[in-house]
């Protein structure tokens, strides 16, 4: 899980990266990058994707507020938002939430608390709780078994691929997120690899394998689509039943 947190504070940015790894450990490998001025995270919003953004109100250069205000208006992956801040009156919390906030925490933070309500919006953002199983038109991902199945004709033979552990990570964060683009780093990530050491090819090895195991094109009902600069897009045709 991705999470990226905006806070001008040191003391905060430790307290909150402790507090998200020790208390979502188990639930996935958190990995937390912070910033402190807003800028600066939307800088990296316009070539990255998250699972989160923790945004506090009050920082340098652009504020978490404006940076909401950008972030509802001109990108089309909705990210979840959880605002974290001191301002604590009605008004603020309602513009907040009238702005696309998923969620308003006021600070100082209850670690219980702040955990529940992170893994709420990263369930909502990803189509709701964890699934053992999850069908996009004729495909369907089988955790349990680390596989991927594909039924061309309701009468035929079900065509299944069992996978490596990170082809399988690559293909369900994908399938999290069809139509939207999903960045390098947030794949690398996802196949376990420490993107600041692994060179770019890496990811575009797996997914040339992933597209000649699957055989992902549009007759098929998904393809895979390489986004100049960005990352990766899973592609779903019109006519394919979610």
């Amino acid at each position: 899980m991705r999470i990226a947190i905006l806070e001008d504070d040191p003391v905060q940015q430790e307290l909150l990266v402790r507090t998200l790894v020790q208390h979502l450990v188990g639930m996935d490998t958190v990995r937390c990058q912070v910033f402190d001025n807003g800028k600066q995270l939307q800088r990296l919003l316009r070539r990255e994707s998250f699972d989160l953004l923790i945004l506090d109100w009050s920082v340098p250069s652009l504020d978490g507020m404006e940076l909401l205000h950008w972030l509802r208006t001109w990108k089309s992956n909705r990210v979840p938002v959880l605002m974290l801040s001191s301002r604590g009156a009605e008004q603020d919390v309602a513009d907040a939430l009238a702005a696309g906030a998923d969620d308003y925490v006021i600070k100082p933070f209850r670690p219980l608390e702040l955990r529940a309500r992170v893994r709420r919006l990263v369930q909502n953002g990803s189509g709701g709780p964890v699934r053992t199983h999850q069908s996009i038109g004729r495909w369907t991902l089988d955790a349990g078994a680390r596989s991927i199945s594909y039924l061309a004709e309701p009468d035929a033979q079900t065509e299944t691929h069992v996978l490596t552990s990170r082809e399988f990570q690559l293909v369900q964060l994908l399938f999290n997120r069809p139509g939207q683009t999903v960045s390098r780093a947030h794949l690398l990530e996802a196949a376990g690899y420490e993107t600041e050491e692994e060179p770019s090819r890496t990811l575009d090895s797996h997914i040339y394998r992933l597209r000649r195991k699957l055989q992902l094109d549009a007759g098929r009902g998904v393809s895979l689509r390489a986004v100049y600069g960005q990352g990766y897009c899973l592609d779903v045709a019109k006519d394919a039943s979610a």
